[in-house]
């Protein structure tokens, strides 16, 4: 999960975003330094931490991945404000890297592969229309709840009827620098372990 922190550009404000609503059809409700956003179905779609850097221990800015210190951090000052909203967030890494066990032709359509791609603590079913994703390939698999650089939520999905859970990335979608121009999957080396969190 992550948070974001610019004090230069945005003030001494800690955004924390859980779900994508419509933001023309949003509320606030606030409680002392902290704004709950809240959509049109009276669902908390995040917050923001003003005056953060009293509040809370920020060591940096711009995205920053939510730990379980800041989290408890955060969770001391809701409880302070006697706000008892849930701050139960899962904070397994989103972007980690995955094995393709399996690769297959999906049924419905000429470019696309259905791939079993495992994560070390479990098996996705991802289906990717890279030309170059094969079958014993270590690649960078975004997970189910991970925001891309582009803003981009990932969710499970369907495409042309078949059932996808995440994304096998490519170097560009991952914002990396000197990402190639060609079309194809980010194909890593064998000196990543399965499972482990992909740092970018």
């Amino acid at each position: 999960m992550d948070v974001f922190y610019n004090p230069k550009g945005v003030g001494d404000v800690l955004i924390v975003p859980l779900e994508d609503g419509d933001r023309y059809e949003v509320k606030h409700d606030t409680i002392g330094d902290i704004t709950r956003i809240i959509d049109k179905d009276e669902k908390v779609i995040g917050y923001n931490i003003f005056r953060a850097s009293q509040h809370l221990e920020l060591e940096s800015t711009g995205k920053i991945t939510m730990t379980e210190e800041l989290l408890n951090q955060l969770k001391k000052l809701f409880n302070k404000n006697n706000l008892t909203d849930s701050l139960e967030f899962d904070l397994s890494p989103k972007f980690v890297v995955g094995y393709v066990k399996n690769k297959s032709p999906h049924e419905n359509a000429d470019k696309l592969s259905v791939c079993q791609v495992d994560t070390g603590d479990e098996m996705l079913q991802i289906v990717c229309g890279a030309p170059n994703i094969d079958a014993n390939q270590k690649v960078v698999v975004a997970k189910v709840g991970a925001t891309m650089p582009s803003g981009l939520k990932i969710k499970p999905t369907e495409l042309r009827g078949v059932p996808s859970n995440g994304m096998i990335c490519s170097q560009k979608e991952l914002g990396l620098p000197d990402a190639p121009k060609e079309k194809g999957i980010y194909v890593l080396d064998d000196t990543y372990e399965v499972g482990e969190p992909f740092i970018f």
